[in-house]
């Protein structure tokens, strides 16, 4: 049984819909990627299954129950987010926000069980943190913030992380930094993680589940390699891209080349699209002579 899943979702702002009769499944245990172009809906469908919105009917289900029909601090201990450029107070340091993920299971104020201690270590340690712990956030580089943030959300103890663009803003390295973080969380702690990503190649290489969204409608969902192809790159994103295996992992990954539904003018003075054969042995040789 999956423990998480939404039924004939409908989500909306006032008489706008943006999501209609939406079904939706989470494998656990795996990395699950939202993709889908600007305004799709992607963010909307994580914070309504994360219980951050409600929805206008249909219903997001954990465990067998309504996940906003239950206690906030019962789906706190099950279920942990990270938002979209989450903010600090200036001067917390990054023990004392990793210790806010422990606010679910205190039973008083300021009562900090040995328990919530181990976790907070534990979530410093896993996360590469714990040199940092008594240093302010608002000095960390933008990856090691974003690893404070992941620690606290870790620090709750919960099976499924729901994280919001985790890599936006970040530079090539720091989005490669907290990418392989959050795969090593799943590979060593069996973390069920669900993700909007806008990088198609990162969301190939680190999900196990994709669901392509276009208009707040599930288009495509399965394996990268079922999901990432020309028709979904043209039906959800509106681009023609060619796609070939990654020479080190066979993933499928894309190279984007024009707009879908460009003119016959237009498409006759763009250079000839490479065939996939002939672009996968171009990345491989070019990756060889790096190498």
């Amino acid at each position: 049984m999956t423990r998480l899943f939404a039924e004939r979702l409908h989500i909306g702002y006032g008489e706008t819909t943006i999501v209609g009769d939406l079904n939706l499944r989470i494998p656990d245990g795996k990395i699950t990627a939202l993709v889908g172009a600007n305004g799709s809906g992607k963010s909307t469908i994580l914070k309504t299954m994360a219980r951050i919105m409600q929805p206008q009917s249909g219903g997001v289900f954990l465990d067998g129950k309504s996940i906003h029909r239950l206690q906030t601090k019962e789906v706190a201990k099950q279920l942990a987010i990270l938002p979209q450029n989450p903010t600090s107070p200036e001067g917390l340091t990054v023990s004392e926000l990793v210790s806010y993920g422990r606010f679910p299971h205190q039973k008083g104020i300021g009562s900090f069980s040995p328990e919530d201690k181990r976790m907070v270590a534990w979530a410093l340690e896993v996360t590469g943190m714990g040199e940092f712990a008594g240093r302010p956030v608002e000095r960390m580089s933008g990856g090691q913030r974003q690893r404070a943030w992941i620690a606290m959300a870790l620090a709750q103890g919960t099976d499924i992380l729901f994280l919001d663009e985790p890599t936006t803003f970040l530079d090539m390295a720091h989005q490669l930094e907290v990418l392989k973080l959050l795969e090593k969380l799943n590979r060593e702690e069996g973390r069920t993680i669900v993700m909007v990503v806008h990088d198609l190649n990162h969301a190939s290489l680190y999900a196990h589940h994709l669901v392509a969204i276009k208009k707040g409608a599930v288009i495509y969902e399965g394996s990268p390699a079922e999901v990432i192809h020309p028709e979904m790159l043209r039906e959800v994103f509106g681009i023609e891209a060619d796609v070939i295996a990654d020479p080190r992992t066979g993933v499928p990954l894309c190279f984007p080349y024009g707009l879908a539904g460009e003119s016959t003018h237009a498409a006759q003075e763009s250079p000839p699209a490479v065939p996939a054969s002939a672009a996968q042995e171009r990345v491989e040789r070019e990756m060889a002579e790096v190498g």
